[in-house]
């Protein structure tokens, strides 16, 4: 599609000052690591706040697992310095362990040694650890401590207006933004694999991670298995997948936003033999939430996710159908090693104008045999992306990988000088910086990971380890500035007190709450009107 046209028309209607109020939001995972290179088993420190209701320091699946949260910024740069003095607030409390510097884990002990999350003793608390219980019982405890970045944009409400009158639509603005973002998403699911090749940073994983289970992973040392030409690990078949094609999983529809709830809505509430068998009380405990395709939306794994921000106990679904997608989450960053924030301005300016870019594209609905061509593409650059030669589907037709993804930066220059209001300018550049990626594979992430280990004959935990150390001490040589080291304290004991008052105010029983919760009557968030 020659975007030319359109970007005339948004340049001279003011675009470029439009889509500088764009929002970037980031999610970046981290495990903590024991002294002795296995998984912290201490409880998540008290001084950082309380997982459940801090907004910006939290835990994923595991207790050891922090989440840090930036606020949604106009600003990237000011998006990755939010995302540094969390780490420096983070690492002054973390004693002796460290954040690790990679998305596949540490040494691994057996999926027993992988606490759960815990997050006090409300009813909302239970809730999230019984779901993550359910997530252990369902694919496993080990593939749940896979670290990653998320990140979060939504186009500035200016340009949106803008969009819509270029586009000649009169339906209503938040219905036109959502069909046009999940256009958006479907093109991103096109072309994504691009994503893991450019940027993916796990192409080994220490050995202890795959439980002796069978793989034909290949052995880089005694005590490290990797692909020759991977890019990520993490988002190839041993990661964690809804397993649709073993009965277990689903595929959720991206023909509209209606028919992405309703696909969701059906595997929350429909039972899956397999997950009956597992039990949901058994005993006096909850093994999962309940036994249906998915416990919760959550569960459903994909690259990118419409999304809109949930009110208390509000389901993910019910919050997209009645005010629509606020902002777009994209999943398929690798924690950057090279990056002590795990993410850098780097990846924050390539993906803002990949979002314009898949926007902007014609975006015709994905049919059941480019559906198993995009998965297809994906797990093919995960394992294999940098092999020279390497070939993915296209229309139903194979195309080298290196012409394709040149195609595609060719196509986004357009988009880049739309975003800077100008030839010379971040984005523009940073495309350039991609095509050399393209042209030489030895700069991207993953080779560079392997080529390191070559050199010092170490393994990969022995790389992530020395990385995740150089990291830390660089944090510890970092002041807060006065107001944000007191922003970060206010906020932990702010979110302290916030649990205890959501503890005092449960007044039923856990089987009461979750009845309640899936029947659609959530109770109020204490305090609230």
């Amino acid at each position: 599609m020659d975007l030319g046209p359109m970007l005339d028309r948004l340049q001279r209607a003011g675009a470029s000052a439009a889509l500088r109020d764009n929002r970037i939001g980031l999610e970046k995972e981290g495990l903590r690591v024991a002294p002795d290179g296995r998984l912290a088993k201490t409880p998540h420190p008290p001084a950082l706040g309380s997982a459940l209701t801090h907004p910006h320091i939290t835990t994923d699946f595991s207790e050891a697992l922090i989440e840090l949260v930036t606020p949604a910024l106009t600003d990237p740069r000011a998006v990755l310095d939010f995302l540094r003095d969390a780490h420096v607030f983070v690492n002054r409390h973390l004693g002796d362990e460290r954040l690790w510097a990679t998305s596949m884990p540490c040494v691994i002990e057996g999926a027993a040694s992988i606490p759960l999350a815990y997050y006090g003793t409300s009813n909302a608390a239970t809730m999230k650890t019984v779901y993550r219980r359910g997530l252990g019982n369902r694919y496993g405890r080990v593939m749940q401590v896979i670290a990653g970045v998320h990140f979060n944009f939504s186009f500035a409400d200016d340009f949106w207006s803008l969009y819509q009158v270029e586009r000649a639509d009169h339906t209503d603005p938040i219905a036109f933004r959502s069909e046009a973002q999940m256009g958006m998403i479907r093109n991103l699911q096109r072309i994504g694999w691009l994503v893991p090749y450019l940027f993916g940073a796990s192409p080994a994983v220490c050995d202890s991670f795959v439980q002796g289970r069978k793989t034909d992973l290949e052995r880089f040392d005694p005590y490290t298995l990797y692909y020759p030409y991977a890019t990520s690990l993490r988002l190839g078949d041993i990661g964690y997948q809804n397993k649709q094609e073993e009965g277990t999983g689903i595929k959720a529809c991206y023909d509209s936003l209606d028919a992405y709830v309703r696909s969701l809505t059906w595997a929350i509430e429909t039972p899956c033999p397999q997950y009956e068998a597992i039990g949901v009380k058994v005993g006096d405990r909850y093994e999962q939430l309940n036994a249906n395709v998915l416990q919760i939306e959550n569960e459903y794994y994909s690259t990118v996710r419409p999304k809109q921000i949930t009110e208390w106990l509000e389901k993910p679904t019910h919050a997209l159908r009645r005010r629509g997608i606020r902002y777009v989450e994209l999943r398929s960053l690798d924690v950057n090693l090279y990056e002590p924030l795990g993410v850098g301005l780097e990846q924050l300016e390539f993906l803002e104008t990949l979002m314009l870019y898949a926007l902007l594209q014609d975006s015709p609905r994905i049919g059941t045999r480019e559906r198993r061509d995009i998965d297809e593409n994906q797990l093919r650059v995960a394992h294999r992306g940098r092999e020279p030669g390497l070939r993915l589907t296209r229309d139903r037709e194979e195309v080298a990988l290196h012409l394709w993804a040149r195609e595609i930066l060719d196509g986004m220059a357009g988009v880049a000088e739309l975003l800077d209001g100008g030839a010379e300018g971040p984005h523009l550049a940073n495309l350039r910086q991609q095509r050399e990626k393209i042209d030489h594979p030895d700069l991207t992430p993953s080779a560079r990971m392997l080529d390191e280990m070559r050199e010092r004959a170490e393994s990969f935990f022995s790389l992530a380890w020395r990385w995740s150390e150089a990291h830390r001490q660089a944090f510890r040589e970092v002041q807060l500035a006065p107001e944000q080291n007191a922003l970060f304290e206010r906020l932990a004991a702010e979110s302290l007190a916030r649990q205890r008052e959501i503890e005092s105010a449960d007044q039923v029983d856990f089987d009461t709450f979750l009845a309640d919760y899936f029947a659609g009557r959530p109770p109020s968030l204490p305090g609230s009107a």
